[in-house]
């Protein structure tokens, strides 16, 4: 797919000034990057095989060990390290009723918020899960190694397919996107639905947009919407089909950057590019599921930067793209190295991958 605007391919000096520098004197290093699976369930040639990986979709770092990834086919959450070795935790999302979870979103937290308890014992949820049951869920080691728990199930029927976290004041608080319902809840640190002053509405958009995938990026939290298909669980794939909007953590509008008839096609994965990642350095990166590109905004101006491009000029491509996050430094997952979670063939399959910086 070839597409006009780039980040950065092999293209004249004069368009990588008007892309990437603001009409610079001085032209950035012609760069590149490259995308490549490194673990499937075995659909992707020359990949490591892990069968628990199929329809891949949420990721989130733990910030002194792997990554963790959500596979919706599987129940399961997976860990990798960089190079896609499969590591021997393998955590099973439980349903909250009889129909299986599907696990979806999924964040890290570090201190002793979201306890959990199971047979007696009480820990703090390492891990927090959302699933399209309208259930979330914790995992703690100390509670049960293998399982997260069930903490809340919705009874509104609520199809949850995005989850951040953040702070106000002194409190953490939890926020998943319902698809179906077209609403964000937001839980505070016992799993309580909570109403702040906010309701995470934009009236601008179309009837038939919903809240799809949501990250915390510093002090504003981005969700990103997709068009609802007519059973209201999945989103439609369409160039355009999507928006982009900034929130305060209280749910209140701050900016709206991506307007639907734009550059988003049923867009999900949202993560901040460090200032070493070349062209798209300090970019918002957002992963297109419908397409599977990776299209770079200016933060604070909402300007659209282009999508990520290989050496050819041609915007990189990966079947189902859907959560993306930079690494931690650690297990071969390095800070500039974008990683991502697919679930290729309209989720049949489940791949892990990483996009590198080629000079």
């Amino acid at each position: 797919m070839k597409i006009s605007k780039i980040l950065w391919g092999a293209v004249p000096a004069t368009a990588l000034v008007l892309a990437g520098c603001g009409g610079s004197d001085s032209p950035p290093t012609v760069t590149s990057f490259t995308a490549k699976a490194v673990v499937s369930d075995g659909s992707i040639a020359g990949t490591q095989t892990d069968a628990n990986l199929k329809n891949g979709w949420g990721i989130a770092f733990n910030p002194t060990g792997f990554v963790w990834v959500t596979a919706t086919g599987t129940q399961k959450s997976t860990l990798y390290d960089g190079n896609g070795t499969p590591q021997t935790l393998v955590v099973t999302v439980p349903p909250a009723g009889s129909a299986p979870a599907n696990p979806t979103g999924i964040i890290f937290s570090g201190n002793s918020s979201f306890p959990v308890t199971k047979n007696g014992v009480t820990g703090p949820s390492r891990f927090v899960f959302s699933s399209e049951d309208g259930s979330l869920s914790g995992w703690s080691p100390a509670a049960d190694l293998a399982n997260s728990i069930v903490t809340y199930r919705d009874g509104a029927g609520a199809v949850y397919k995005g989850l951040a976290v953040a702070t106000r004041g002194s409190a953490d608080f939890l926020y998943a996107t319902d698809f179906r319902n077209n609403k964000v809840d937001v839980f505070d640190t016992t799993f309580q639905k909570v109403q702040l002053a906010g309701n995470f509405a934009d009236p601008q958009l179309p009837a038939n947009y919903a809240p799809y995938g949501i990250q915390t990026v510093g002090s504003r939290i981005y969700v990103t919407y997709a068009q609802q298909d007519s059973n209201r669980r999945n989103a439609v794939a369409g160039a355009g089909l999507g928006a982009l909007n900034a929130f305060n953590t209280d749910g209140t509008l701050a900016q709206r950057i991506v307007a639907p008839g734009a550059q988003l096609n049923a867009p999900w994965g949202i993560a901040q590019a460090p200032g070493d990642f070349s062209g798209a350095s300090s970019r918002l990166i957002i992963a297109n599921e419908g397409d599977g590109t990776l299209q770079a905004f200016d933060p604070a101006t909402g300007e659209w930067k282009g999508p990520l491009a290989q050496k050819d000029g041609t915007a990189l491509q990966v079947d189902g793209v859907r959560g993306i996050a930079f690494g931690n430094g650690l297990n071969q997952q390095p800070l500039n190295t974008l990683f991502y979670v697919a679930g290729p063939n309209k989720g049949v399959n489940g791949a892990y991958g990483r996009v590198d910086i080629q000079p």
